[in-house]
């Protein structure tokens, strides 16, 4: 798991080599940021840092570099970015690798040297010999979508690294309002931790009072208002939108996109699908998914039918210039909060 990782980085304990992999961008970010900062002091980073990029370079020439003894420094550390060779792809750039160099430096890695080979690819070809041994001798940190729990535990650990502490219900809130994205949570924590001040603690009130809502959780929230049959509740948050020069076309193909996501997630659930099946089926978080079902239970199918082909013949009059844009909306909402 990459927060144990994360740990074991933060307390000093390094592999000589590491392979990081995956299409979560910040994970990979992070975990190379986490290296450079603990393995290296401030001052040693322009003599014992080297990055290269695999696309550009040869990795025997980028592996010399990791051979080189470290100067004014115990360790030097060389990060090995895109290396497409681990992957089933064809090279996008001409140079060519000398990956024998590289199994022969695999099996004996330098022991003044820490080698990151950093691939921000979906998938590497298990079926190459370099991948197979880079895998063996490498501590391996995937850096896949968390899941909910490992998201509230990353949470709590941002937190703690602001020397502040989450409330869970906050915790929970948070990822609700600002989604699974960590670039966002991350901007999200740092601003409440600093608004937390000497209380050292991010309530559930200072969540809900401070945190921004990208138009999709705006959404979601109107939604749930028009679950709860608060339709005033639900206005406001449409207005809201406007005033933030949201277009209305734009905030209802956000608003079909939720509708159909609750259909299809009930539709999946009635056929014995479980939220992590669903997730993968429909390529969302599960925390999303999560959350869809609980919507989901409020509405019956004939409904769910009903609204989305409203929200269909309302994107046609918008387009067709049939209403004032703004008052279609309005409509809608009025009517699927007196649904029977």
């Amino acid at each position: 798991m990459v927060l144990d990782n994360w740990k074991k980085i933060r307390n000093k304990q390094f592999e000589p080599v590491y392979l990081l992999y995956g299409t979560e961008a910040f994970l990979i970010n992070e975990t190379k940021q986490l290296l450079v900062d603990h393995v290296l002091e401030e001052d040693q980073k322009d003599f014992n840092l080297s990055v290269y990029d695999l696309e550009e370079t040869p990795v025997e020439a980028a592996l010399e570099d990791a051979e080189t003894f470290p100067f004014m420094g115990e360790t030097r550390l060389v990060i090995l970015q895109n290396p497409q060779f681990l992957t089933s792809e064809k090279s996008k750039g001409k140079t060519e690798h000398n990956l024998k160099k590289m199994e022969e430096y695999l099996s004996h890695p330098a022991p003044y040297s820490i080698v990151v080979f950093s691939a921000p690819y979906e998938k590497l070809d298990e079926r190459k010999k370099i991948t197979k041994e880079l895998k063996r001798m490498a501590a391996v940190i995937e850096a896949k979508k968390l899941t909910e729990q490992e998201l509230k535990v990353w949470i709590r650990e941002r937190a703690a690294a602001n020397r502040v502490v989450i409330e869970e219900n906050a915790a929970e809130l948070l990822l609700a309002l600002s989604g699974t994205n960590l670039f966002m949570l991350t901007s999200e924590i740092d601003k409440l931790a600093l608004y937390a001040g000497d209380s050292q603690t991010i309530t559930h009130e200072i969540v809900d009072r401070l945190t921004s809502r990208s138009l999709e959780q705006n959404i979601f929230s109107l939604v749930d208002k028009v679950v709860n049959r608060n339709v005033e509740a639900a206005l406001r948050i449409y207005y809201d939108l406007l005033k933030q020069n949201e277009e209305p076309i734009k905030i209802l193909s956000v608003l079909s996109g939720q509708f159909r996501l609750i259909y299809q997630v009930k539709e999946l659930s009635r056929k014995g699908y479980g939220q992590q099946q669903i997730a993968t089926a429909l390529k969302i978080h599960p925390f999303r998914v999560k959350l869809a079902a609980g919507q989901a239970n409020s509405f019956r199918d004939e409904e769910l039918t009903r609204i989305i082909k409203m929200l269909a013949d309302a994107d046609y009059q918008m387009k067709t210039g049939g209403m004032k844009k703004e008052m279609l909306i309005e409509m809608i909402l009025f009517q699927i909060n007196s649904r029977k």
